[in-house]
Formats: C-alpha cells, structure tokens, sequence
C-alpha cells in the first residue's frame, strides 16, 4: 500500500474582492466574479512567496504525524512561481523542516500541475523502496498582469502530501497522466506575466485533458462517478470544475468539499492538492476520491483514491484546517494589494 502519510495546507489570509480589481479598470468587477464563480482570491503577505508557502504547508504535514523529517527521503516542489530562476525551493524547505543532508530534492514545473507530478514521482520511488518517505509540494504565488483576466483568479496557497506505505490515511489506488502539447498559457524567461489563448485555454486545453484523464482512469479501476464520494477537479475558476464533473456524471455534492476556489482564487499548483487536503479533513474510512489535476502545456493527472481506517487515529488536529485559513481572512483594497505584490515598491527616504 502506498498513499498518503500525511498533509497540509497553507493560504495566506489577505484576501481581494473581483469588485475591487473590476473598480481599478471601469468595469463591474462584481459581475465579472459571479460569471468566473470567484468571490475573492488570496494574496501573499508583504514577507510571502512560494518557498514560505511550501514550508508553512510541509511543517503542517509534519505536525499531524510522529514522523522523523531525517526519515524524508525526496523532496519534490512544484510551482510556477519559484523566487529563483537558478536555486531551488526544495533544498530551503528541506533546511527549513529539519530533513537529513541524505536526501534528493528538485523543483518540478509544469504550470498547475507541478505538485501532482512530485506526488507520482514520489509514489514511485517509495513503492521501488529507494526512499521511506517522499514529500510532494504544490505552492505558488501566481502571476497575472494589472488588468489582465488572470488579475480576478490569480492567488496563492500551496499543500504538502507526506507519500509512504506505513499508516496510510488514504491509498492512492491508482494514477494516470494525459499530456499533449497544447500551448494554451506560457510565459517566456524574464516576463513578469504570463500569456494566455483566452477561450482556447478552454476546450482544447482543459476540458480535453480534464475528461480524457478522468475517463481513462474510471475505465482502468472500473468505476463510475457514484463509486466516489468526493471528485476534485483543477480548480481555474469556480465553474469550469463543476462542468467538468457534470459532463463526467457528478454531482454537486460530490464536488463542493473540494472546490475553493470560490473563496481564495486559483492557487495553480497548489489547486487540486488543497482541495484533496479539505477533503482529507472531513473524509471518513472507506471513502473514494477522484482527483484530476490540469497544467497548462498541457496535460493531466489523475489519481484514484481510498480513505483507510488508518485517518481515524490521524491527528487533523494538529494543524489548522483548510476552513480555518477560509474563514479567518482580511479583506484589502487595490493599493495595498498592489503593494503586498511589490507592483509598488516604497522609496527610501
């Protein structure tokens, strides 16, 4: 058996409003966010980037387990937004949580798909038993240019999955990959701010690679969507999950649990991995999970997973909830949101 050990999440608590970007730009920004289905998305504080992010959820991870950090054998970050072009982010959060020198550790990028691919990678090499342990990151601080579509959605947030085959909470059953070249989102080396196809990121993009996966691997575990109790969809905005799952046969109420980017926008790499995390916080023994993670490039990820009896001994407890970083937010307005983001940088006098 091999799954997940453990996890945790992180978002930052500063939040702003699809009205408040729209009122920048003359347009009804409200508007704009019913038809995207976002309320609001996550902002990083002034002193936040993709590598606090990846710790802050790797030392949430490892507060719910009795778990020696020497014992992690691979650390895989995945994100879009890494602050270094050349240094990664692994090797910080590999400093940062206290793990052994004897370890191997990359940064993964594959637009919002990153983290997933750390999750197989470290499936693999825990199943060959080359390591014990493998943490897979999902953390990003996304981009999107003052003005752009991307501005309303774009967020951060990340999540950290604890991969092994002692005490599993959740068996991931099974994974499957779907991956073409459709240049759908891109951003060159030493652009600020990505560019996108507008609606080609749609169609071609994500629903094809989104069903295709989904399909393929039902097929493979012959299930159908009323075997699972909770399907997570990447998560670009609010309504292109809900589709996704309605045209596949879900309902609702098997997608709700997993769906936040209502609340705190489009964390990328850390979309699906955060919507498995608020899952695992209330899922019971024996539940199913279908989890479909999407890049931009493009291609899919795809997991199939089972809740052990082992999460009833699992200490959620122990770090906060993924309701709790919901529920506990502070709403900004443009000017600090623009200099939270260092769009504005203050002179020194």
């Amino acid at each position: 058996m091999v799954g997940i050990v453990s996890y945790g999440g992180y978002v930052p608590r500063y939040r702003i409003t699809p009205a408040e970007i729209g009122a920048v730009w003359g347009i009804d920004g409200k508007s704009y966010g019913e038809s995207l289905g976002v309320k609001a998305k996550s902002v990083p504080g002034a002193d936040e980037d993709t590598i606090t992010i990846a710790v802050a959820a790797a030392r949430n991870a490892l507060k719910r387990v009795s778990i020696n950090p020497k014992d992690i054998g691979a650390i895989y970050c995945g994100s879009e937004s890494h602050p270094y072009a050349v240094k990664p982010t692994a090797t910080v959060v590999a400093e940062a949580i206290g793990a052994t020198p004897d370890l191997t550790a990359a940064d993964y990028e594959f637009a919002c798909k990153a983290g997933t691919a750390g999750i197989q990678t470290c499936m693999g090499l825990v199943k060959s038993g080359m390591i014990k342990y493998g943490l897979a990151i999902g953390s990003d601080t996304s981009q999107g240019a003052p003005g752009d579509p991307l501005e309303y959605t774009a967020s951060a947030g990340g999540a950290a999955l604890l991969i092994g085959n002692e005490k599993v909470v959740a068996e991931i059953n099974r994974t499957y990959s779907f991956t073409t070249d459709t240049p759908d989102f891109w951003r060159r080396e030493g652009q600020m701010y990505p560019s996108h196809g507008g609606r080609f990121t749609g169609e071609p993009a994500y629903f094809r690679h989104v069903l295709t996966c989904a399909k393929k691997l039902m097929e493979m575990q012959g299930t159908k969507p009323e075997d699972y109790q909770y399907a997570i969809f990447h998560q670009p905005n609010g309504r292109f999950p809900r589709r996704a799952g309605k045209m596949l046969g879900f309902k609702d109420e098997q997608i709700n649990q997993g769906l936040l980017t209502p609340y705190i926008g489009n964390t990328y790499s850390g979309a699906v991995m955060l919507g498995l995390c608020s899952v695992l916080d209330v899922a019971k023994p024996g539940d199913r999970i279908l989890a479909v993670a999407f890049g931009s490039g493009a291609g899919s990820d795809g997991f199939d997973i089972t809740v052990t009896d082992e999460i009833q001994n699992f200490k959620r407890e122990n770090a906060p909830l993924i309701r709790h970083y919901i529920e506990n937010a502070v709403e900004v307005n443009y000017a600090i949101y623009t200099k939270l983001k260092h769009q504005i940088i203050l002179r020194e006098e």
